[in-house]
């Protein structure tokens, strides 16, 4: 079990500020960012490094997308660090990121369309469901909702609600890329309450 003392969070705050620094520089140069670091399933054979790079890059017309996006990096990012440290922080982030990549690239190919995917959703669905499975009670509020619930619950409502948005803005969020991450979260979390290294809430 891990102390809550004092913590690293060095790592989280740098993710946060490079997302930052290529969201703004996306803002003036948005063709060449996202088509040089996005997520394109009919051209990652010609660049692989988008299954990487997609996850550091926002959509510069949804600016709610990176706003909401790194709130809840920070939050879910602090309590993971906290909880499990800052190594296995990363390793959650970076695999969930990554399986969301391929989730998403794995979805194209079976349904013959051409996706575009950038930002760091599966990678914070992963840490969200790492928590829902080592920490479920956790009590958490949801805006507006006025009480708190548990954790899992949290994460159970916000993966359920993007995907009953209307299809044109579930397509542009991309909910195969939340599915991959979260199911790397709760599978990291399985792993790690075997392993008895968590406190259960």
């Amino acid at each position: 079990m891990r102390a809550y003392g004092p913590v690293n969070l060095h790592p989280l705050l740098f993710l946060i500020a490079l997302n930052v620094a290529l969201f703004v520089i996306t803002l003036f140069r948005p063709e060449t960012m996202t088509t040089t670091f996005g997520l394109d399933t009919a051209q990652v054979s010609q660049r692989p490094w988008t299954i990487l790079s997609s996850m550091f890059i926002h959509d510069p017309i949804l600016w709610t997308h990176i706003l909401f996006n790194m709130i809840s990096l920070y939050f879910l990012g602090s309590f993971v660090i906290r909880v499990l440290g800052e190594n296995r922080f990363l390793a959650v982030y970076f695999i969930g990121g990554i399986v969301g990549s391929l989730f998403l690239i794995l979805y194209a190919h079976l349904t013959g369309s051409t996706l575009l995917g950038y930002g760091a959703s599966g990678a914070i669905f992963a840490l969200g469901g790492l928590l829902a499975i080592t920490v479920p009670k956790a009590p958490v509020l949801i805006f507006p909702i006025p009480v708190p619930m548990p954790l899992w619950v949290a994460i159970l409502i916000f993966f359920f609600i993007l995907i009953v948005l209307p299809i044109g803005v579930a397509t542009r969020i991309g909910w195969q890329a939340h599915l991959g991450g979260l199911l790397v979260g709760l599978a990291a979390g399985l792993i790690f309450r075997k392993q008895r290294r968590v406190p259960y809430f």
